[in-house]
């Protein structure tokens, strides 16, 4: 499995994409393109095994080459239309470096389609739980600092820069993707809410979505969400670069002899974990921080020569 992943990973090319009509006709923004049935099991193999790269409560994701550009195919039941549309939706709407790009859709077959842009090197979870196991080599402290930035920028820019405002409502290590420079992008909209900008101080009621360990105290007690949960979950990932342990983990070894970059880490990560939704962070806030966190760290890191190896890992000798 391994093996053939490296090789799809050496693939070089990109992919053309078409007008689109239909499916998306109620839309507003940029159409998606239709991408057909023939095109999608040409690119997989007609989905060979060998060509998964994820899998899900959703479905399953293999990597294609449609007209020589790489892309990632997620192949979903026909019951999850309604994920399937909340994610078409909103990646229309979105356009952001530290955001997946939606290349197209298709559906048939009972199933249902979404081609994203490739993302070669994986998830931050492969790369923070059992790194080497999984052919990547431990991040150094400043590639956390850095990753940390670029996914607080995706999910700033869905909070505050879109016309509406959108609640991700599954942010999680596992959902964030790196590319091989280890630009981080978030990935995975299909549980998103969004929230007219006139009532964005009125919480979202809801049934309750996300991922155990992510989950924000009121999403679960009240079944309410707001922007203000993405915010805690994101919490939670700053914990796991930090201590490179899982979200449920946290609380099996406490990080020794912490550095004082780590230190603000912490304290941001802390903040985020507020039980309180008012005493979180905006997301701006956290932009804010974890860019003079990522300064700090170059410069340290350029101190030393270059050779951060102390810092590849805080504790678990990551």
């Amino acid at each position: 499995m391994l093996a053939a992943s490296e090789k799809i990973k050496k693939k070089k090319s990109l992919i053309i994409y078409r007008n689109h009509a239909e499916a998306a006709s109620n839309i507003e923004s940029e159409k998606p393109v239709i991408i057909s049935l023939e095109e999608i099991e040409q690119a997989t193999n007609s989905f060979d095994e060998d060509r998964k790269i994820g899998e899900g409560g959703y479905g399953s994701v293999y990597f294609g080459i449609i007209r020589q550009r790489e892309a990632a195919i997620k192949k979903m039941r026909s019951n999850k239309s309604k994920e399937f549309f909340a994610e078409l939706k909103v990646l229309c709407r979105i356009h952001h470096n530290n955001v997946v790009q939606l290349l197209g859709y298709a559906s048939g077959d009972n199933h249902l389609y979404l081609v994203y842009e490739y993302v070669p090197n994986g998830t931050l979870s492969d790369h923070l739980q059992d790194p080497l196991l999984k052919g990547h080599q431990p991040l150094t402290w400043t590639a956390r600092a850095i990753i940390a930035l670029d996914a607080a920028r995706g999910i700033e820019y869905i909070h505050d820069h879109t016309k509406a405002r959108y609640v991700h409502r599954d942010i999680k290590t596992s959902n964030i993707l790196l590319d091989l420079g280890l630009k981080a992008k978030v990935a995975d909209f299909g549980l998103t809410k969004f929230i007219e900008r006139a009532n964005e101080d009125e919480l979202v009621a809801t049934r309750v979505v996300g991922t155990p360990g992510y989950l924000a105290p009121e999403s679960i007690s009240e079944m309410q969400t707001t922007s203000k949960t993405d915010v805690f979950a994101f919490g939670v990932v700053l914990a796991e670069l930090i201590t490179g342990q899982k979200a449920l983990a946290r609380d099996k070894q406490e990080p020794n002899k912490l550095k004082t970059l780590v230190s603000v880490m912490a304290e941001t990560a802390f903040q985020c974990l507020s039980e309180d939704p008012a005493n979180r962070p905006e997301m701006r806030n956290v932009v804010t921080i974890l860019g003079q966190i990522v300064m700090a760290s170059i410069e340290w890191e350029a101190s030393l020569g270059g050779s951060s190896q102390v810092f590849s890992g805080v504790c678990d000798g990551r």
